[in-house]
C-alpha cells in the first residue's frame, strides 16, 4: 500500500512539464514583442501601431504566465518532497522557497503565488478598461484598496 504513493510521480512530472511549457510560451511572447518593438522603431510596423499598449499588455501577460509556471513548479516540488523523497538543496541556508514539510505549507505557498497571479491578471484587465466616468474611477480606487488590504492580511503573519 505504501508504494501506491508513487502514483504521485505522474502529477509531479506533468506539473513540471506544464511549468516548463509556460516558461517557454511566456519567453517566446516576450521575444515576439521585442521583435515588434524593433520593427516599430525602425519604421516597419506602420504609423498606426500602438507599441506602448502592445508592449505593456504582452509583458504583463508574460509575467502572469511566469507566475502560473512558478505555481506549477512549487506544486511539483512540494508533491515530490511530501510523497516521494526529500529534495537535496545545494545551499540549505539560503533557499527556503522549495522547503515544504507539510501539505499546509504547500497550500500556503501556492495560495500566495496564485493571489499574485490574480493581481497581475487584474492589473492587465484594468489597463484595458476605459475610464468613462467618475464611478469607474471610484470602483477602480476601491478595488486597489481591497487588493492592498488583502495583501496586507495575506503577508501579515508570514515570515518571508
Amino acid at each position: 500500500m505504501w508504494n501506491a504513493r508513487l502514483f504521485i510521480i505522474l502529477a509531479v512530472i506533468l506539473s513540471l512539464v506544464g511549468s516548463i511549457l509556460l516558461f517557454i510560451v511566456a519567453s517566446v511572447d516576450i521575444l515576439k514583442v521585442a521583435k515588434q518593438t524593433y520593427l516599430y522603431y525602425i519604421g516597419s510596423l506602420g504609423a498606426d501601431a500602438d507599441i506602448h499598449h502592445l508592449l505593456l499588455n504582452v509583458i504583463i501577460m508574460a509575467v502572469d504566465l511566469y507566475l502560473i509556471a512558478v505555481v506549477l513548479l512549487i506544486f511539483s516540488f512540494g508533491l515530490y518532497e511530501l510523497f516521494i523523497a526529500k529534495i537535496q538543496i545545494k545551499d540549505e541556508n539560503n533557499s527556503k522557497v522549495l522547503e515544504i514539510h507539510t501539505l499546509d505549507q504547500l497550500k500556503d505557498k501556492l495560495a500566495k503565488v496564485i493571489v499574485m497571479a490574480l493581481i497581475v491578471a487584474f492589473f492587465s484587465k484594468v489597463l484595458n478598461m476605459g475610464m468613462k466616468n467618475t464611478q469607474d474611477m471610484l470602483f477602480f480606487a476601491i478595488s486597489i484598496l481591497a487588493l492592498a488590504v488583502g495583501l496586507y492580511f495575506l503577508y501579515k503573519d508570514s515570515k518571508h
